[in-house]
């Protein structure tokens, strides 16, 4: 299989998250560990400011220093109760931190504030699903897809869940759906096709692939699947 394309359940759903809102780890530590002490010494000669401790909290995060960037979002908190950067990421440093308990507390909050708020939705069903309720994660999918229908992230999120729940009728429907408004996604294909095998729908897995390949995503990608398609 190639885990380029093809990822179960939550560990796709967490990935296309964390794409989602841009935190990815840069290999140049030193330069984010400059910056750091850079921000330390404004911080420590300037009045309060907002902006420096989210700065330094965000370099935390780069650096995986998810205790330093919950305390830095704290102070944030403590001036600005409602403030949505400081809410979400501190979130997600506890999501590292394995406080689920807290990731939820601080994204329900800031859904109370910002309802329409596309990854906090995304990330408190992630949550949800580590603390082992999914169906109210499922409902927070629910929800996010009636805010924003237009997503593939959104229903393929849905799809995942549906699949660990053994729901694979509407999970198959979500996949399409995400093929639809992202047809030229390699994972969302894979991930449909995959799902229609597991049906034994081997017939229609293949014109899946055939679409696929003519709306111009490379048939090398998909050998593995075509060849599965011929299995028995």
């Amino acid at each position: 299989m190639d885990c380029r394309l093809y990822r179960k359940g939550i560990v796709l759903f967490v990935a296309i998250l964390w794409q989602l809102i841009g935190l990815a780890q840069t290999p140049d530590s030193q330069q984010w560990r400059d910056s750091l002490k850079v921000l330390n010494k404004q911080i420590a000669t300037s009045p309060w400011s907002t902006d420096l401790h989210l700065r330094k909290a965000a370099i935390n995060l780069e650096l995986k220093q998810w205790q330093y960037a919950v305390d830095e979002y704290a102070q944030v908190l403590q001036h600005e109760p409602k403030n949505p950067a400081a809410l979400f990421y501190r979130a997600y440093a506890n999501t590292h931190l394995r406080r689920f308990d807290l990731a939820r507390n601080d994204l329900s909050d800031l859904l109370g504030y910002l309802p329409r708020h596309f990854e906090a939705r995304l990330s408190l069903a992630v949550v949800l699903q580590q603390l082992g309720r999914k169906q109210d994660a499922l409902d927070e999918l629910n929800q996010t897809i009636e805010l924003h229908g237009d997503s593939a992230v959104a229903y393929a999120a849905r799809a995942n869940l549906e699949r660990q729940m053994k729901l694979d009728d509407v999970a198959l429907y979500d996949w399409q759906r995400a093929e639809q408004l992202a047809p030229n996604d390699p994972t969302y294909v894979v991930s449909h096709v995959d799902l229609l095998l597991v049906l034994e729908r081997r017939e229609e897995a293949r014109r899946v692939l055939d679409a696929a390949v003519k709306r111009g995503i490379p048939k090398g990608m998909l050998l593995e699947w075509y060849d599965k398609c011929k299995r028995k």
